[in-house]
Formats: structure tokens, C-alpha cells, sequence
């Protein structure tokens, strides 16, 4: 790198690493003068580019945060990882509302790889293949997302509008304890003031989100992840499902993820419960998990249980 607006591009690169360096530092990496790195340092300001200077003996330069985004420098390998990080999330339903930034940050970036990378990327994600499926997205608005983000950080109460499975509307005022995100959604969980109980919002049903006064406590060894999970499997399907499972509660932990329900030790095993929307699921379920089983509740689920032992039957027995 001979020109100087590559050695410019070049301190902007190594600056955007993180963190403060010397000018010795600076100068041995650029191969210039300390003199020169100051004049390079001058140029990124006048750009408009965040740099901070430290004087004394040791100073030297730092980025600090902007109120603009500044040129980004990727190496090959950041860039293979940006690249693939955006297809995944998109996969995945990670991506908020405004879908279209998942796309044109995508166009962006490809647009300005050099032209081997580019071919080998293209050739990546030609042949990849995933083993997870894709999700639908039930995505929020990214204005949403971010604002419940801050106040969980710095424990302050918000204001949400919030539309339910019915359909109904109304406002919330919510401590919001965590976000989690679970099978293609996005889900806040918190105190709601409304209900005077914790609760699990998704945040694609929620219109606006806004800051209020007051702060909270979250309480001890709240873990969100857990919680959301045992409300999704709390949810208020058609059956009421209670299932012996003669196995450890390690095994049945291992097998049995806590969207799915509640484990509990007994003394012939672990008994399941939960709530489900088809038996002759719940049925095929139980006959894969693989373990024998006692059926507590409902009846319905030994006839479900039976045809499809039945069925089984007459495919093994069918062709000979």
C-alpha cells in the first residue's frame, strides 16, 4: 500500500478493531512516520469519522462512537461471517419487521466483496444446506425490539399496545424482566401491572412500545428462557394431558424440551404434564420418546394410543 488514501483506509481498518493504539504502534503497522499517522488521523476526522485522540507521551488514537456509521473494513473471513450470519437469521425468522434491511444490508455488502470472494460465497450458499427448518417469521418492529431491550438493561417500566390471540387491544404497563427468542418468534417476559402477575408477551403482537417512569427489581434467579418455555407449554390447548413415564428425570430431561411441558419425579418414574392441541400427536409422541408409559389423564388419549398401535400392526404385517 503505497498511495496514502490506502494507508488511510488502512488506519480506519485497524482502528475499527476496537480499542486504543499507540502512534508507535500505529505507525509500525502503517510503515509511515508518527508525523504521517497524525495527517492520516486529520483526514479520517475531516471525513467525518470519529477519531479520538490521546495526548502525552503515549498517546495516540482510539474510534469512538459516532453519529454516523463510518466505512466499514471486512476481511475476507468477517466478511464470510456477515454473509452468513444474515442468510441464517433470515432462515431462522431472527430478522425484525423490516425485512427489507435483512436484504439490502445482504446487497450491500455483496455488492462491494471483491470478485473471487464474491464467486466463492455465491458458491457457498449455492451448495449449503440446512437441517433446521424455515421459519415462518412473526417478527416485531425493530423500534419495539430495541426500546423493550433498553428498559430490560436498565430495569425501567414501559407503555405497550398489545393485540391478543382474540384479537383485542389495549394498553399494558410492563416491567419487562427479558427477551427471548424461541422457534421463528420473539417473546418479552415481565411483571404486567395490568394482571398484577408475570407474564410472556409476543412481540409481533405489540404495536408500540414506549419508556415510563419508575424502575423495578427483577426478582432472584428469574431465569426469562425457562419461564417463557413453561408458558408456551402452559398454553391452554384442547386436552389436559397427564403421562407416567418410567424412566429418570435425567433421560426424560434429555428428551423432553420444557416447551413441551412440566417433568416432575415420582416414585415408579416422571410424570409428564401439559396441555395439547391433538391427542393422536401426543399419542405418536409418547411412541417415539420410546419409554413405557402409564396414561393418567385423558381417556381419550388410550383410544388414540391404540389405533395407532393398530396402524403400526397392519404396516408391519402389510406385503407379506
Amino acid at each position: 500500500m503505497v498511495r496514502p488514501t490506502a494507508r488511510v483506509l488502512a488506519l480506519l481498518e485497524i482502528l475499527q478493531i476496537g480499542g486504543a493504539f499507540t502512534l508507535t504502534d500505529l505507525a509500525g503497522r502503517l510503515g509511515v512516520d508518527e508525523r504521517t499517522v497524525r495527517r492520516y488521523a486529520a483526514h479520517l476526522a475531516d471525513l467525518g469519522i470519529p477519531v479520538e485522540a490521546r495526548r502525552g507521551r503515549y498517546g495516540g488514537y482510539r474510534l469512538a462512537p459516532g453519529y454516523k456509521l463510518p466505512p466499514l473494513m471486512l476481511t475476507d473471513e468477517e466478511a464470510v461471517a456477515v454473509m452468513l450470519g444474515l442468510v441464517v437469521a433470515t432462515r431462522a425468522g431472527l430478522a425484525t419487521a423490516e425485512g427489507v434491511a435483512t436484504e439490502s444490508a445482504t446487497a450491500k455488502i455483496r455488492r462491494v466483496l471483491p470478485a473471487v470472494l464474491a464467486r466463492r460465497i455465491d458458491s457457498l450458499l449455492a451448495t449449503v444446506d440446512f437441517t433446521a427448518p424455515v421459519r415462518q417469521p412473526a417478527s416485531p418492529g425493530i423500534e419495539v425490539l430495541l426500546v423493550l431491550a433498553e428498559a430490560a438493561r436498565h430495569r425501567r417500566p414501559v407503555s405497550i399496545d398489545y393485540t391478543t390471540w382474540r384479537g383485542e387491544t389495549g394498553q399494558r404497563r410492563l416491567d419487562p424482566y427479558g427477551l427471548v427468542f424461541h422457534s421463528g418468534r420473539w417473546y418479552v417476559i415481565g411483571h404486567d401491572h395490568n394482571r398484577a402477575a408475570v407474564r410472556t408477551f409476543r412481540l409481533d403482537r405489540i404495536g408500540a412500545a414506549r419508556p415510563a417512569e419508575g424502575e423495578f427489581d427483577i426478582p432472584a434467579g428469574f431465569d426469562p428462557t425457562t419461564q417463557v418455555l413453561a408458558g408456551l407449554a402452559a398454553v391452554p390447548y384442547a386436552h389436559d394431558m397427564s403421562v407416567v413415564l418410567h424412566t429418570s428425570l435425567a433421560q426424560a430431561r434429555r428428551r423432553i424440551p420444557p416447551s413441551v411441558g412440566t417433568l416432575a419425579e415420582v416414585p415408579d418414574g416422571v410424570r409428564l404434564t401439559a396441555r395439547v392441541e391433538r391427542l393422536d400427536g401426543a399419542a405418536q409422541m409418547l411412541a417415539g420418546l420410546g419409554w413405557p408409559f402409564t396414561i393418567e389423564r385423558p381417556d381419550q388419549l388410550r383410544n388414540e394410543v391404540r389405533a395407532l398401535a393398530a396402524r403400526l400392526l397392519s404396516d408391519a404385517d402389510a406385503g407379506r
